[in-house]
């Protein structure tokens, strides 16, 4: 089953895009993040993708409070799946304590390992892979890691779930990278989210094609008005049927 994740990206309260990770490139959409996430919600979402870009740069949750109104405004009608300056246990638990239902661990996770498999035994785990041109970026996109994408699977055994990042895509609208998605979705040890560059709901139904895809995640499509979060759902709906 491939889950549609629309994204809340917040930055000092607010619900923003940013264009390849930089904070310089942000769009900001003016709207309130916890009528946001109940609008998507009521539109038959089953997960939220909520990004802190704040906690993401600089390590400080300013951010939290929204993430736990949006968790308590859409509790029993969709998950709140989290990331950005997600870089301890502690960090993890007091998300969970929020009514969050996984956190994204990215730069800790690269840092460390290790601290995906103690974080797993608290909360289910996301590892965030975000990369450029192949190299894992850490701290907010703004430094390489020396890491590279197709090496980094084997390390995180305990993680739920993938989410696969191009930034060079991201907030572009140019579509989403099809064939290293793929790779991925062959190489993880659990299922792939995709991130970056959805743009139509021809993307959507592409990436449903994908063995081993769990999940979309759509931002700027929908703040643009490419298309709906129901009309998402209903063409993953339909993809999924089409490819059984």
């Amino acid at each position: 089953m491939i889950e549609l994740y629309p994204a809340i990206d917040l930055l000092g309260g607010r619900v923003v895009r940013l264009r390849q990770g930089d904070f310089a490139e942000s769009t900001d959409y003016g709207t309130d993040p916890v009528a946001m996430a109940r609008s998507f919600a009521d539109a038959g979402s089953s997960w939220i993708h909520v990004v802190d870009l704040d906690a993401a740069k600089s390590g400080d949750p300013v951010n939290r409070p929204v993430v736990a109104a949006i968790a308590a405004a859409v509790r029993g009608a969709c998950q709140v799946q989290t990331g950005g300056g997600v870089r301890s246990v502690d960090d993890a638990r007091q998300l969970t304590d929020a009514g969050v239902a996984r956190v994204v661990m990215g730069s800790a996770a690269v840092s460390d390992p290790a601290l995906v498999a103690l974080t797993s035994e608290v909360v289910p785990v996301a590892v965030g892979l975000d990369h450029r041109g192949g190299e894992l970026s850490v701290h907010g996109w703004t430094e390489g890691s020396g890491v590279m994408l197709d090496d980094a699977y084997e390390y995180f055994p305990t993680a739920e779930v993938f989410v696969i990042t191009d930034i060079s895509r991201d907030g572009m609208l140019k579509g989403p990278d099809v064939e290293g998605l793929s790779r991925s979705a062959e190489l993880a040890s659990a299922p792939v989210i995709a991130s970056g560059g959805v743009s139509s709901l021809a993307d959507i139904e592409v990436l449903a094609a994908i063995p081993g895809l769990g999940g979309v995640i759509t931002g700027k499509a929908v703040y643009e008005g490419h298309f709906t979060v129901a009309a998402g759902l209903d063409a993953l709906a339909h993809a999924q049927g089409a490819n059984k």
